[in-house]
């Protein structure tokens, strides 16, 4: 599943487009920071008003010691090596023995496993015995072999809702272990692409202060639970790559769910439908349709010989529901797809001029890319 719309964005660190600005990864070249203004002191809570200076220590406190900075030299094809630094957060996984450094992709992506340094919040330097990485969701596993490594408590980012306070940690600009704050602004944020690669169509948005050097980083609640990994930052379409007021998280129930994927198989496995998907279906568009709400997923075009095309689906149609469940837009659509196991029937009920049909398909594996 594809949606060609997309919302200008920057990776902390790296050269992106989302749709309505710059976005970019949150990794940095190691000796680029530079002094910036002091940042005032974070605060958290998710309490109608806005807490006193003390009730957000506990959780900051609760999180530091999770906190990792991640160095990685990627000297493979290069003439000379080139040295990126993000952040990350120590972890356990399900049914996995071991505690995890977990990052973005994008912060170790071309660099061996050698080439990484793991910095703990006590000072001890690791390098990783192995690295897993999903491009498509920006995520990177580290395993680390050591002893006494502290984990942090994850939450559930199914119960996030806008209006709840979030704490970033990070070492934005070179600045180790820095927190900051703000709320969660959005979610289910899927018309952002950072690059050809990333496929996630739901981010948590916020207004939390990233800036480069942060990827990787927790984005944790008021109580300190992790509910993301920050990753990205809209700088408003222009060159600047600093902080503008929207950053991106990806949530930690997809990071929990395709870790353990990641773990176990050693990759992750997506569904795949063939199908185009369009952002054309606003209100305008709906009424022209005969659809008296504005929900449902339209397609633009399916793919030549794909699952979606054999099963008769056709450029306009507008998926409502799948095995009876009811479609908000085309991302929710997509995220659905992509969790879906490979060999699976599905049904769809699509809306085709002006009536409803049920169609019948199975899952196919998303293709490898050449």
């Amino acid at each position: 599943m594809r949606t060609r719309h997309w919302l200008p964005m920057v990776l902390a660190g790296a050269g992106g487009l989302i749709g309505g600005g710059l976005a970019q990864h949150f990794w940095q070249q190691p000796n680029e920071a530079k002094a910036q203004l002091p940042v005032p002191p974070a605060r958290l809570d998710d309490a109608p008003a806005k807490p006193s200076g003390d009730d957000f220590e506990p959780a900051v406190q609760k999180v530091l010691p999770t906190l990792v900075a991640v160095e990685a030299v990627k000297s493979v094809g290069r003439v000379k090596p080139l040295e990126e630094s993000g952040s990350g957060v120590l972890m356990k996984f399900d049914g996995f023995r071991g505690v995890f450094a977990v990052t973005n992709n994008h912060v170790v992506e071309g660099a061996k496993a050698s080439e990484i340094t793991v910095t703990l919040f006590d000072g001890r330097i690791l390098t990783p015995d192995r690295v897993w990485t999903d491009p498509a969701s920006d995520i990177a596993i580290l395993r680390l072999d050591a002893d006494n490594l502290p984990a942090a408590e994850l939450g559930d980012s199914d119960k996030v809702k806008p209006g709840h306070w979030v704490l970033a940690f990070g070492s934005p600009l070179g600045f180790s272990q820095t927190v900051t704050h703000g709320i969660i602004s959005a979610r289910d944020r899927g018309q952002v692409t950072l690059n050809n690669t990333i496929r996630i169509k739901e981010f948590l948005q916020s207004d939390a202060a990233i800036n480069p050097g942060s990827s990787g980083g927790p984005l944790s609640d008021r109580s300190g639970k992790i509910i993301g990994i920050n990753t990205a930052i809209a700088s408003g379409g222009n060159a600047n790559t600093t902080f503008a007021g929207i950053s991106f998280s990806i949530p930690i129930n997809l990071v929990k769910r395709l870790g353990r994927e990641m773990l176990d198989k050693g990759t992750v496995q997506r569904g795949y439908l063939g199908l185009q998907m369009s952002n054309a279906l606003d209100a305008k568009m709906a009424l022209k349709l005969g659809l008296t709400k504005l929900r449902g997923a339209m397609i633009e075009a399916p793919h030549k010989g794909g699952p979606g095309e054999r099963a008769g689906l056709q450029a306009g149609d507008v998926i409502q529901k799948v095995d009876g469940l009811d479609i908000r837009d085309e991302n929710q659509f997509i995220n659905i797809v992509g969790a879906l196991p490979v060999g699976e029937s599905l049904k769809l009920t699509v809306w085709r001029n002006k009536q409803s049909k049920e169609v019948t398909l199975t899952v196919a594996e998303w293709p490898a890319r050449k």
